[in-house]
């Protein structure tokens, strides 16, 4: 459940869809049943590790399928996608530096 700074807790519930270990995780949401499936048909997140020069490079890559009417949305949602996996990626090397 996500908490929201105004009104109730939002379900975002994920699944692991695939992986190879140790190198690349998949994960979609699920969709049907939270408020989510009005503007989403589907949602995946990947994250796939690799060695660069003694380091490891992390790269993580975002899909969402607009529904409807939203998807005239579709740049905004994008310009949004990309923030969240930037300030992603900046929390894991916060976090690991």
């Amino acid at each position: 459940m996500l908490g929201a700074q105004r009104g109730r807790g939002v379900r975002a519930d994920y699944r692991c869809t695939g992986a190879t270990h140790g190198s690349r995780y998949e994960w979609a949401q699920e969709i049907q049943g939270t408020p989510f499936e009005k503007i989403l048909r589907a949602a995946s997140l990947e994250i796939e590790l690799s060695e660069d020069g003694g380091s490891t490079a992390v790269r993580l890559t975002g899909r969402e399928r607009l529904r409807g009417l939203s998807r005239l949305g579709s740049l905004w949602m994008r310009v949004a996608l990309r923030r969240r996996l930037d300030e992603a990626l900046d929390g894991v090397e916060r976090a690991l530096t």
